[in-house]
């Protein structure tokens, strides 16, 4: 990261913009134990495993995050095809 921040304060921002309007639904967050089968025809595009994520410092964190990609990204698609038929 650009700016320095912990462990604790990168999972919270992750967390808080899982439950965001703008991101609701489309980030997820998780913190429970997890493998690639729970996320089978899970609609968001990507869920953040908080007990999978590596912080080595402060400006060094690896996020790790599971998906299901032909199930997302068809969501997405049906996202974008209501927006373009709201304009």
């Amino acid at each position: 990261t650009k700016k320095a921040c912990t462990a604790e304060e990168m999972e919270a921002a992750l967390k808080s913009a899982s439950e965001s309007e703008e991101l609701g639904g489309i980030l997820g967050f998780t913190d429970l134990p997890v493998v690639s089968q729970d996320f089978v025809h899970d609609k968001r595009s990507s869920i953040v495993d908080s007990s999978a994520c590596i912080h080595l410092n402060d400006t060094f964190h690896k996020v790790v995050s599971w998906y299901d990609n032909e199930w997302g990204y068809s969501n997405r698609l049906v996202d974008l095809a209501v927006y373009i038929n709201s304009q």
